[in-house]
């Protein structure tokens, strides 16, 4: 196991931090670092999850491969990146496992949010209008129940605080009915695949956001693809419709700040070390199970 979690790269590039990645610019090409930031709450926490920057690139890196959608990926392994040629072995290591070079494209101001189950957000606006972002569905349906068909929701992407919810037909007007169109389509094919393979590995996506981009005229596939930051993953012989569910990602963060006497208004609280160990042990699970191999960096 890593000893510690690191929160923070400081390559000599132009950077650009999320509130997870260090983006470094390269021109042509873009060097995505997975850190163990962790945010709740909109909030980004003062403790780090160990590794957990490297379980979501593997994961990320393992879907492009098996999807074979056209994506932005060059590389996950650092010794094949030139642009590290320069820096010590150390830093190298830190950046081992975390880090994807990639073909910079011009990305869609869109999320494409696929939701395959009633759960979060749009739990909560069924029980009062029994809609998802204004798609209207049956009624009597409980929570965490899968939905007939996976629907389409896009938001907008925010930079700063919450994104905001959009209809298929504002994101026509936003970006052009034609990629839209080709957006809609495509990211409900990838959810349909990926959550067919990952129900054969005992896992239910219950919903996830993609990314795309265009490059050289062809819109791609960008950003991490169908990992526990992007996706809401629940094990699927735990699963039971009418309840919430347990999930292989900041559960346990999550259920802790609950429980604590944080305000959310203000800076949070550092994490307990049993719940960063049991964080840290259900994303290596998520890797794991997926993948069918052991994490490297166990």
């Amino acid at each position: 196991m890593s000893s510690k979690a690191l929160l923070q790269t400081s390559l000599d590039f132009p950077v650009r931090r999320g509130k997870v990645r260090d983006i470094y610019d390269f021109g042509d090409e873009v060097l995505l670092v997975s850190s163990d930031r962790i945010s709740a709450f909109d909030w980004i926490l003062p403790s780090g999850i160990p590794d957990k920057g490297r379980v979501l690139t593997q994961i990320a890196a393992f879907w492009f491969e098996k999807l074979g959608e056209e994506n932005h990926l060059i590389t996950v392994d650092v010794d094949q990146m030139p642009c590290l040629d320069g820096v010590d072995a150390a830093t190298k290591a830190d950046l081992a496992g975390r880090s994807t070079l990639c073909k910079k494209s011009k990305v869609f101001p869109v999320e494409c949010i696929v939701r395959g189950c009633l759960t979060g957000s749009g739990w909560k606006e069924y029980q009062k209008s029994q809609t998802i972002c204004g798609i209207k569905l049956p009624e009597g349906l409980k929570e965490s129940v899968r939905l007939e068909t996976p629907i389409f929701t896009p938001t907008t992407k925010a930079e700063e605080g919450h994104d905001e919810n959009v209809t298929f037909e504002q994101m026509c007007d936003l970006i052009g009915t034609e990629a839209a169109t080709e957006l809609r389509d495509r990211s409900i094919s990838l959810f349909q695949r990926g959550a067919e393979y990952a129900a054969s590995r005992g896992i239910i996506i219950a919903d996830t956001k993609f990314e795309w981009g265009v490059r050289d005229g062809k819109i791609i596939l960008v950003d991490e693809v169908l990992t526990p930051d992007s996706s809401r993953f629940w094990p699927a012989d735990d699963y039971e419709v009418g309840r919430s569910q347990k999930s292989f990602d900041k559960q346990f963060v999550r259920d802790w700040l609950l429980a604590s006497d944080w305000d959310r208004q203000s800076v949070p609280p550092a994490l307990p070390e049993d719940v960063i160990a049991k964080t840290r042990e259900k994303y290596i699970e998520a890797f794991e199970r997926l993948t069918g191999k052991e994490f490297p960096w166990k």
